[in-house]
C-alpha cells in the first residue's frame, strides 16, 4: 500500500508573505537602527578629556569630523580599565570595539588646536597625539529625505499593484468597479419558490420572468415584449428580498445581487461608475438578472427638497446614470432589473415609468391564509408537539410579517430549549407571540405596592371599556407584568378590516383614554404612566380630523400627502386658521371621548374594582375570568355617548 495515502497528517502550509512589504520594512529598521549596529561612542566634554585621557596618556588618536567633532580613539592597553572597558568592548560580537570610542565638540579648529598644544606642552614631540582631519556625512542626516521618498514609492507600488484586475482587486482605481455579487453555476441561491410561502399573486409574475429567460422565443413570438425591470414595494419583513432569493434559485442565469447603497461612495463619480460597469458585465452575461435592494438609497426624487435630504450632486449623477442604463439597452438583449424598497412614494418618477420598471409588484402584510402557508414552511424543521395547530397559530398573528412569524417560530424552538423541553409545546409559542409583541417579562423590576395599585386600575380601566364598546378588537387577556419598556398591557386579537368608520375609530381613542380615566375615578389624580396612550390617542385624533375628513367644521377634505413630498416643507398645507381649528376640534374629539370612558367606568365601578383587585392577585387574568365579571360581550354604549364631532 502506498504510504502516502496513509499519511493523515496536517499538512501544513506557509502563509502567503508579501515580499515587497518585508523588505520595505526591513529597510525602514536598518535605517533607524543602523547607528546602533556598530559603535555608539560616548559624549564627553573637554575637561574630561583633559583629565580621564589626556593626562593617563590613554588616548591613540583624535580625528576632526567636519571641523566640528573631535572623535577620540583609545588605547586597547587599557580595555580592561574600569574607565574604558565599556566604550571598548563591541555592542554585536563582542570582543574589541574599533572605535570611535569617545567624542567631544571642538568649537572652533583654532581653539581646538591651541588647548591641545598646550595640554601637551609637557609632552615630547614624537609621542603627542596625532589628529587627522576628515569631511563626511552622517547617515542620520539622510533620514529625513531617504526615508519619505522609500514611502511614497511604496505606496505607489501598493496603488498600481490592483489596477487591472477584477472588481475585487485592491487599488483605489478599483472603486468604479461595481461590487455586484454574481451568483451562477454552484454559487447559485438554494432558496427556491416553495420556499416562499403566502405571495402567490407575486409568485405568478415572477416566474414569468424566469420562463422569459429560460425560453424567449415563447413569448416574442408573438411580439410580446418582456418587461425590462420589476420592482417590488411592501413593508418591512413581507418577503421583498426572499423572493428575489427565490428568483435567483429557480432562475437558471447568472444573477448578480446588490444594494442601492453600494453605489453611493464619498468620491464624485464613483456611483455612475459603478453603474456602468454593472451593466456592461450583465450585459457580457446576458440572459441574466440584476437585483437591486432597497433601491431607494440611490433612486430617491431628484431637485426635491434636496436641502433637507441630504441630495446632492453625486447621488443625483448617480441616478441618472442608472436612468440612461436600464433605457439603453435592446429591448431584448436579456437584462432585467429587479428591485426592492419599502419607500416606493420617495422613488424618482423617471425611475418608474413604462420602459425602465415595466411592473410593480405590491406586497402586502399577510392574512390569515398566507400566515399558515408561512407557519407551515417555518415550522418544518422544528420538533413539534401535537398540541400545535397551525390554524390558532395563524389566528394569534394578524398584522404579522412574515420576518415575523420566522422570529415567532425561533423564539418558541428557544424558550423550549431553554425550558429542557423535548418538543415545541403551544404555551411556547404564545409566550413568543407575547416576547415579540412587548418584550421580554421583567418580574425582577422593583415595583412598589402603590405603583402596582395603579398600573391594576389603569389596566382593569382598558379591559372593562374595550370589553363593552362594540367595535374594539377582541380582549384576550390582561397583565400588570412588566414587560419591555411597559408596566402593564391589554392584550387584544386584531380583527383584519380594510376600513374603519367614526365610530369604530372614536371607540379605539376612548379605550385608549380608559386607563388614565380609571385613575382619575379611583384615586382623584392621573399618573405619567397613560404617556403612550396619550401619544396614540393624539396622532389617531389628528389623523381622524386633518386626513380623513371626519370633522363636520373641517369638512371633508383631507391634508394628507400620499406622496410624501411635502413631509420637510417649511409651511404646512393649512392657514394658521385651519391649524387653529383643527386644533380646536381634536382637542373636542379627545375629551369627549375621555368623557365617555369616565361615564362607562363610574356605571360599572364595581367591576373596575373586582378586576383589578383580581388583576393585584393574579397579575394576569384572561378571557374567561373577565367574562364572569362583565358577562357575556356585546353590551353597546348608547349612540349619545358616542363622540362624532
Amino acid at each position: 500500500m502506498d504510504k502516502k495515502s496513509n499519511d493523515t497528517r496536517p499538512k501544513w502550509k506557509l502563509p502567503k508573505v508579501n515580499i515587497p512589504l518585508v523588505i520595505f520594512l526591513v529597510f525602514v529598521l536598518v535605517l533607524i537602527f543602523l547607528p546602533n549596529f556598530f559603535s555608539s561612542p560616548g559624549e564627553i566634554t573637554w575637561y574630561q578629556f583633559q583629565k580621564d585621557m589626556l593626562k593617563r596618556k590613554a588616548v591613540d588618536r583624535i580625528v576632526v569630523i567636519n571641523r566640528e567633532t573631535a572623535e577620540v580613539y583609545i588605547k586597547k592597553e587599557f580595555s580592561k580599565d574600569s574607565a574604558f572597558a565599556d566604550a571598548l568592548r563591541s555592542p554585536i560580537i563582542g570582543g574589541l570595539n574599533p572605535g570611535p570610542h569617545f567624542t567631544f565638540n571642538i568649537g572652533s579648529v583654532e581653539s581646538f588646536e591651541h588647548k591641545l598644544e598646550l595640554a601637551q606642552q609637557d609632552v615630547e614631540a614624537d609621542q603627542r597625539i596625532p589628529v587627522s582631519y576628515q569631511d563626511k556625512g552622517s547617515i542620520s542626516d539622510f533620514l529625513p529625505w531617504v526615508i519619505p521618498a522609500v514611502l511614497v514609492f511604496f505606496m505607489f507600488r501598493l496603488l498600481f499593484r490592483g489596477q487591472g484586475d477584477g472588481a475585487g482587486g485592491s487599488s483605489i482605481f478599483n472603486f468604479g468597479r461595481s461590487t455586484a455579487r454574481l451568483l451562477e453555476n454552484d454559487k447559485k441561491s438554494q432558496v427556491t419558490f416553495d420556499d416562499v410561502a403566502g405571495l402567490e399573486e407575486a409568485k405568478v409574475e415572477v416566474k414569468e420572468i424566469v420562463d422569459f429567460l429560460k425560453d424567449p422565443k415563447r413569448y416574442t413570438k408573438l411580439g410580446a415584449k418582456i418587461p425590462k425591470g420589476v420592482i417590488i414595494v411592501g413593508p418591512p419583513g413581507t418577503g421583498k428580498t426572499l423572493l428575489a432569493k427565490a428568483v435567483a434559485g429557480e432562475a437558471k442565469v447568472p444573477f448578480f445581487s446588490l444594494s442601492g447603497s453600494e453605489f453611493v461612495e464619498m468620491f464624485v463619480g464613483v456611483g455612475a461608475s459603478r453603474v456602468r460597469d454593472l451593466f456592461k458585465q450583465a450585459k457580457e452575461k446576458a440572459p441574466c438578472i440584476v437585483f437591486i435592494d432597497e433601491i431607494d438609497a440611490v433612486g430617491r426624487s431628484r431637485g426635491k427638497n434636496a436641502l433637507y435630504t441630504g441630495a446632492n450632486d453625486e447621488r443625483e449623477s448617480t441616478l441618472n446614470q442608472l436612468l440612461t442604463e436600464m433605457d439603453g439597452f435592446g429591448t431584448n438583449t436579456g437584462v432585467i432589473v429587479l428591485a426592492a424598497t419599502n419607500r416606493a412614494d420617495i422613488l424618482d418618477p423617471a425611475l418608474l415609468r413604462p420602459g425602465r420598471f415595466d411592473r410593480h409588484i405590491y406586497l402586502e402584510l399577510p392574512n390569515m391564509v398566507e400566515r399558515r402557508a408561512i407557519f407551515v414552511v417555518h415550522l418544518k424543521p422544528l420538533v413539534l408537539e401535537e398540541n400545535v395547530d397551525v390554524d390558532f397559530l395563524a389566528s394569534q398573528t394578524p398584522g404579522f410579517s412574515g420576518a415575523d412569524i420566522a422570529n415567532i417560530c425561533n423564539e418558541a424552538a428557544l424558550i423550549a430549549a431553554r425550558k429542557k423541553k423535548e418538543k415545541v409545546e403551544r404555551e411556547d409559542f404564545l409566550e413568543a407571540i407575547d416576547r415579540i409583541v412587548a418584550g421580554l417579562e421583567k418580574k425582577s423590576k422593583i415595583i412598589s405596592p402603590e405603583e402596582k395599585k395603579i398600573i391594576a386600575y389603569h389596566e382593569a380601566g382598558h379591559a372593562i371599556v374595550s370589553w363593552l364598546l362594540k367595535y374594539i378588537d377582541p380582549l384576550l387577556k390582561v397583565s400588570i407584568i412588566p414587560r419591555g419598556k411597559s408596566l402593564g398591557a391589554a392584550w387584544y386579537l386584531p380583527e383584519e378590516r380594510q376600513i374603519r368608520t367614526v365610530t369604530q375609530l372614536t371607540q379605539r381613542i376612548t379605550a385608549a383614554l380608559a386607563g388614565r380615566a380609571a385613575e382619575e375615578i379611583t384615586f382623584n389624580e392621573v399618573s405619567s404612566g397613560a404617556v403612550d396612550d396619550l401619544e396614540k390617542v393624539t396622532k389617531e385624533a389628528y389623523t381622524m380630523v386633518a386626513y380623513f375628513g371626519f370633522n363636520k367644521k373641517i369638512g371633508n377634505i383631507s391634508f394628507y400627502d400620499s406622496t410624501g413630498r411635502n413631509d420637510n416643507a417649511l409651511q404646512k398645507p393649512y392657514s394658521e386658521e385651519t391649524a387653529k381649528l383643527i386644533d380646536e376640534e381634536v382637542r373636542k374629539l379627545v375629551e369627549a371621548c375621555y368623557q365617555q370612558a369616565k361615564t362607562i367606568l363610574i356605571e360599572h365601578k364595581d367591576e373596575l374594582i373586582d378586576i383589578a383587585e383580581l388583576l393585584l392577585k393574579r397579575e394576569i387574568i384572561y378571557k374567561d375570568e373577565i367574562e364572569k365579571v362583565l358577562g357575556k360581550r356585546g353590551v353597546t354604549v348608547p349612540p349619545k355617548l358616542v363622540a362624532t364631532k
